[in-house]
């Protein structure tokens, strides 16, 4: 079977939080004024009080509202996909399915959360959020999920993709929402950033800081983060509870999980569902990251600002340093600083394998992918898949027959300039 697909019924109704099966205690946030653990009351300057519960919560299953389904039903469940064309291509003996998030109405696995935030500070009369993206999956991911809940949303767009990726801000924009170019002189964080460097590219960090800043200094307005914090990931694992099920109503199981890693949402919404997995049959689950921004294969475990103006709280994660500026690749999404701390612990104990890839390479693969299934992956999607056709070619070494299964986070058919870019010989390695 090629497709395989869930009845609406099917679609889960509790999201899947992974605190309470951590191998070790997840490090507390920080205040960095006084170096003790933040309290909730603490951060409810930008996040409502529904998000702080769950971002502390021991519960492992979390009921997902019905208003929050039912928008869900708008894409999901979503196809996992059998990729025979790419397993002919190659003559592996593996098999290989990915998980298809790129039919949401914003083309990514975005919404998951989007759509939960923006419920959730609908219901506590928030009028409207502040958030930052990289390559605007995220970004335009909220502005359709606060144009379905009547909030304003304005996002700072990392200036280099700003200028690299026009089809998303005129996405953004479609839904109704303000975007701009981040450093920008709207906050005090970015002008001290362009007093500077007038020219600088911008990073996530710095449009981390415009966002929180404009939030904390606006009565009606918190902040709405896309990755990294713990309950932006367990909104994502709508993604592996739908793949679990998927695998065994055919028999199957992974023995190789791959997903694509900025802050980690994309990646943990398919894997933490089977990180039991790993010590009960052996399962690899592997994080791919741009070698342009290797965070989790050279970064530091060290407690970090999650932004680079030292808005946020401390956060123990890998980090290349808050003030990091990534080279501006085309995988917008994927150039961030920091990654999810729950993430970070399940490669500290050895759970999770981390690999970073240059920027050609998983061009090279995105094409393969593009010309054997048909779809057009995003530059992200892509570090997934390079590394997907590395274990099948592996796999094709060693004759070995074994499942495995990649999240295919969001189609590029919005990233075509990267692609022009590869195709015309001007993409370069960093």
């Amino acid at each position: 079977m090629r497709k395989i697909l869930l009845d609406e019924n099917e679609m889960p109704k509790e999201w899947y939080n992974i605190l309470p099966d951590l191998p070790e205690d997840l490090p507390p946030p920080l205040n960095p004024a006084t170096n003790e653990p933040v309290k909730p009351e603490e951060l409810e300057a930008i996040f409502p009080k529904a998000l702080i519960k769950q971002e502390m919560s021991q519960e492992r299953w979390i009921r997902i509202p019905e208003e929050v389904r039912d928008i869900y039903a708008l894409w999901r469940p979503t196809p996992l996909i059998r990729a025979k064309r790419l397993e002919e291509y190659l003559k592996t003996p593996a098999r290989i399915y990915f998980k298809y998030e790129g039919g949401s109405p914003p083309g990514s696995h975005k919404p998951n959360t989007a759509v939960a935030q923006a419920y959730y500070n609908a219901k506590e009369g928030v009028e409207r959020l502040t958030t930052e993206t990289g390559a605007g999956q995220w970004g335009s991911a909220l502005c359709f999920a606060t144009k379905l809940f009547d909030l304003k949303c304005t996002v700072y767009m990392v200036k280099v993709s700003y200028h690299q990726k026009p089809y998303r801000r005129i996405l953004m924009e479609t839904w109704g929402g303000e975007v701009i170019p981040s450093p920008s002189d709207r906050t005090e964080s970015g002008r001290r950033i362009l007093e500077k460097d007038p020219d600088n590219p911008g990073s996530l960090g710095i449009a981390i800081s415009e966002a929180i800043e404009d939030a904390v200094k606006n009565e009606d307005t918190k902040y709405s983060l896309g990755s990294v914090l713990n309950h932006v990931l367990l909104h994502q694992t709508v993604i592996g509870l739908e793949a679990k099920k998927q695998l065994e109503s055919i028999g199957e199981e992974p023995d190789v999980i791959v997903g694509c890693v900025g802050g980690g949402s994309n990646f943990a919404g398919l894997s933490y569902p089977f990180v039991k997995d790993v010590e009960k049959r052996g399962t690899k689950i592997i994080a791919v990251e741009p070698a342009a921004c290797p965070t989790l294969t050279k970064g530091e475990y060290r407690y970090d600002f999650g932004d680079t103006a030292g808005l946020t709280p401390l956060l123990k994660m890998y980090t290349l340093g808050h003030d990091f500026i990534p080279p501006p690749i085309h995988a917008g999404g994927l150039r961030y600083h920091g990654d999810a701390p729950t993430l970070c612990i399940l490669v500290k104990n050895g759970l999770v394998e981390a690999r970073a890839v240059k920027q050609i390479p998983t061009f090279e693969a995105g094409l393969i992918f593009a010309r054997t299934e048909g779809i057009v992956p995003a530059p992200e999607t892509n570090h997934a898949i390079r590394v997907v056709i590395d274990e099948a070619i592996k796999a094709r070494e060693e004759n070995e027959e074994k499942v495995i299964l990649f999240g295919f986070s969001g189609h590029g058919l919005l990233d075509l300039k990267a692609y022009d870019d590869f195709l015309s010989g001007k993409l370069q390695d960093v």
